[in-house]
């Protein structure tokens, strides 16, 4: 039984975040657009230091994108697939196997379709493609009288496959978002924001968001309904949302739009895939398209089955869609079983990792889950974790890093030598290593490793803003969600709740603890993910601050506001004494 009289210090230190000055001008905007001042203190620590950062921020969505003519080789694009469309010349789209990849090819088949060219898709193998476009492709165009290749979210690192492509006369016409390495493709076209010549004002589009600009590219003359390019971006947005891009500028206007569109007039595929997943489209945000629809679209090439994803995205036949999303229902239960194994033999493998700069292992595991192993060691260790997959010849790897931790992509380039092919993100690269190489490649990505800027300790919990609990109410649920949509650059904020006061405390399920507090005559409930201690530190009665996420649910037709906590610390003892209440 709890003891009242106890102090309960919080787990973590809590770290306020200042809030900067604010411009009359910036005050200004902000009341002309309905602003209200503690989202526009939100904004600003997070940089809106403009009024047209701010008028940015809250502008229709189709107004803040930006000319799809300013990315680079966009006119070589337009004029190649104006030639092919004039000729009656066959293309194949070749995509990647993740969602960003799966979305980005439905993304661009569609709009050539729509733009009137006959189009092939590709979807390669994890298992006998792997990453970049590959021979097989090639060979596959080459049989199916394509003249033209069209990569999506890859192709930036695949020289010698265009070159193999360019001897047998096909032109490939690359878009990507990837590193650009310094032995460029030599393709008719690289479309990518990340070239050392781009001038595209906006340089964190996904392998989805550069086709969606493509897309815009080639059909923005016409018509910008359902049919047209703008009925493209719940693709783009799940693509860009499955890919942890940064929510800002472009990004998260493309987000915006495509949100709205699986709310309201869902396709066939997605409305099918939500049905079994068992979500409303009108409950459809950026959480449930990272943590529903994104592991079902990827659990199809994680363990095989590599063309249902993009089969479900393109469906126009409901019935056909149906079948479809049951059949990557079964495949992401069977993910979610085999992930499960795999992580528990490799966490015996790297056992106490101790000092290591990062964690280099290899196993027989599948392929299709090495990164979704790399990324559960990575956040347990915080540190930069690659994992190899001993199945397939070449060994396949993937590795993860926490942000900030170390640049995988400039990592995995400067251990080229180590590789067959490789390519990636900051914070996620992939490639297939040479026979007898794990052991130089583990010590020279070691070393890198501990040359970087790596931080192992618990980081601080950040407090956006700090308020009394009798100011938490929908009036401040709505404001808040002014930030919306949620994601890397523009997390949810992280409120301070102080002076609440426990009324009750029950245990739920899978070490879960469920909190009633009270605000006044009302009350608030809070549940508390993975905190079962908190039963035997905190009575009824027990006076806290909070820290916590501030949301609503759904039960019986009703709407509740619920917090989410993320710390709790008897009253007074959470914030730092001088922080005071910031953001009020």
């Amino acid at each position: 039984m709890a003891d009242s009289g106890a102090m309960l210090s919080p787990t973590r230190r809590w770290a306020p975040v200042p809030a900067p000055p604010v411009s009359p001008e910036l005050s200004d905007a902000a009341e002309r657009h309905g602003v209200p001042p503690r989202v526009l203190r939100l904004l600003a620590a997070r940089g809106c230091e403009r009024p047209e950062d701010l008028e940015a921020f809250v502008a229709e969505p189709l107004s803040v994108l930006h000319d799809p003519a300013l990315l680079p080789d966009a006119a070589v694009v337009a004029e190649r697939l104006a030639r092919a469309r004039a000729h009656g010349e066959r293309v194949l789209v070749y995509g990647d196997f993740d969602a960003d990849g799966l979305t980005a090819l439905s993304v661009m088949v569609l709009a050539l379709r729509h733009r009137g060219l006959e189009v092939e898709p590709y979807v390669p193998s994890r298992f006998t493609d792997g990453h970049g476009l590959s021979e097989g492709a090639v060979d596959r165009a080459a049989a199916a009288g394509c003249s033209v290749i069209v990569t999506v979210d890859c192709g930036s690192s695949s020289a010698d496959e265009i070159a193999l492509a360019a001897r047998r006369g096909i032109d490939v016409l690359v878009t990507d978002h990837h590193h650009v390495p310094e032995r460029w493709p030599g393709s008719a076209a690289v479309v990518n924001p990340q070239r050392a010549d781009n001038r595209y004002p906006d340089t964190r589009l996904t392998g989805a968001g550069v086709a969606f600009k493509v897309a815009q590219l080639l059909l923005g003359g016409r018509d910008g309904g359902d049919s047209g390019w703008t009925g493209l971006a719940d693709l783009a947005a799940i693509g860009t949302i499955s890919d942890v891009a940064p929510l800002l500028g472009e990004n998260r206007a493309i987000v915006r739009l495509g949100l709205d569109l699986l709310r309201e007039r869902p396709r066939p595929g997605l409305a099918a895939l939500l049905e079994v997943a068992g979500v409303a489209p009108a409950r459809v945000d950026a959480d449930v398209v990272a943590y529903t629809i994104a592991p079902r679209l990827n659990a199809a090439g994680r363990i095989g089955e590599v063309t249902l994803a993009s089969r479900l995205l393109m469906s126009s036949d409901r019935e056909e869609a149906a079948g479809l999303a049951a059949q990557l229902e079964e495949a992401n239960r069977t993910r979610r079983d085999l992930t499960a194994s795999a992580l528990a033999e490799a966490r015996a493998v790297v056992g106490d990792p101790g000092d290591a700069p990062a964690l280099v292992i290899a196993g027989p595991w599948p392929a299709g889950l090495i990164g979704l192993v790399a990324g559960r060691l990575a956040e347990e260790h915080r540190r930069p974790a690659v994992v190899f997959s001993t199945q397939l010849e070449p060994w396949r790897g993937s590795g993860r890093s926490p942000t900030g931790a170390l640049d995988l992509a400039r990592a995995f380039a400067a251990c080229g030598r180590h590789f067959v092919r490789y390519g990636g993100h900051p914070e996620a690269a992939g490639g297939d290593l040479l026979p007898g190489s794990l052991e130089p490649f583990r010590e020279e990505f070691l070393a890198l490793a501990a040359a970087g800027p790596l931080e192992r300790r618990e980081p601080d919990l950040r407090v956006d803003l700090s308020v009394p609990v009798a100011e938490v109410g929908y009036d401040l649920h709505r404001d808040l969600a002014r930030l919306e949509p949620f994601g890397p650059g523009n997390p949810p904020p992280q409120v301070a709740v102080l002076g609440a006061t426990v009324t009750r405390i029950r245990p739920v399920s899978n070490g879960h603890v469920q909190l009633t507090v009270s605000k006044g005559r009302e009350v608030l409930d809070v549940i508390a993910f993975g905190r079962a201690d908190l039963g035997a530190q905190v009575a009824p009665g027990d006076r806290l601050d909070l820290v916590a996420r501030i949301g609503s649910r759904h039960f019986g037709g009703y709407e509740s506001l619920q917090l989410e906590l993320l710390d709790a610390a008897s009253a007074g003892h959470g914030l730092p004494s001088a922080a005071g209440t910031p953001g009020r």
